[in-house]
């Protein structure tokens, strides 16, 4: 039962989670068993073979799947849906059309009930933090992919929720824009105390933020390794890049997902 039962300063924990898809002879499972703890204030993520289930396993933990088996909690409490203690970026640049850019940002703020004070001096200082000063007026529809991407980030951290959940947030960015964004990110999560979890396919990516990565095996899937990162996140990219830690690490992960990648690709052929 130890799979079961997530330590005392566990931000999110999944234990033995699965989850089934369809009915009767069209059943998929996605997840078998699946096992995690993300420490409260730790970033981390989640890699593997494509279609082993790591969006649905955010998505159970958002509150937007159930699982079909196991146990899963956030800050020590069952998930039974969404809530505003997790807050979710999407890939997909999720943020309200009808709304301009500072009444995206004020969204979740206004729904805790915070004062017009509070809400105006929030939407002011996330304009600075994510540079978007003289676009408050904006509409999503009126600015770049990696603009709509940053609002959607100041939107999510500006409520503050305990934990961030990311899937695939800077998938469709060019390279340059997403290393920006990678730094904006790892910037405030260093200074916001977040628990956060992040479904990545880009191995570089999950090295230069996290603190721990998770690989997971092909469909169903499950989580195969854990790898805990020595690198000191404080440091300039061009010192982590270059950091003996973060090639270790980061050929540590390729290594394994590799190895589930070839098996899934194994599977598929026998299958065919």
């Amino acid at each position: 039962m130890q799979a079961l039962t997530p330590s005392q300063d566990a931000g999110i924990f999944l234990g033995e989670v699965s989850k089934t898809f369809g009915n009767g002879s069209q059943n998929v499972l996605a997840l078998h068993k699946a096992t995690l703890e993300v420490r409260r204030g730790r970033f981390a993520s989640l890699v593997g073979p494509s279609g082993c289930g790591k969006s649905t396993l955010l998505y159970i933990l958002g509150g937007f799947e159930s699982a079909s088996s196991g146990v899963v909690q956030a800050l020590g409490k069952p998930v039974t849906g969404p809530g505003i203690d997790r807050g979710v970026v999407f890939q997909e640049y999720a943020l309200f059309p009808w709304l301009t850019v500072a009444q995206n940002i004020a969204y979740g703020i206004k729904s805790k009930g915070a004062s017009r004070d509070e809400v105006s001096d929030t939407i002011q200082r996330y304009l600075k933090l994510m540079h978007l000063e003289g676009f408050g007026a904006r509409y999503p529809r009126e600015l770049s992919g990696g603009m709509r991407q940053r609002v959607a980030l100041a939107r999510t951290f500006a409520y503050q929720p305990d934990i961030l959940l990311l899937d695939e947030p800077f998938g469709a960015l060019d390279s340059q824009t997403r290393e920006l964004m990678q730094d904006e990110l790892l910037r405030m999560w260093q200074s916001s105390g977040m628990t956060v979890l992040m479904v990545t396919h880009d191995l570089h990516e999950a090295a230069y933020l996290s603190d721990d990565i998770y690989v997971m095996s092909k469909r169903p899937g499950q989580i195969v390794a854990h790898y805990a990162s020595t690198i000191d996140h404080t440091l300039e990219r061009e010192q982590i890049m270059l950091s003996p830690e973060f090639t270790e690490l980061h050929n540590r992960v390729w290594l394994s997902v590799r190895e589930q990648v070839k098996a899934s690709l194994s599977a598929s052929g026998a299958q065919a």
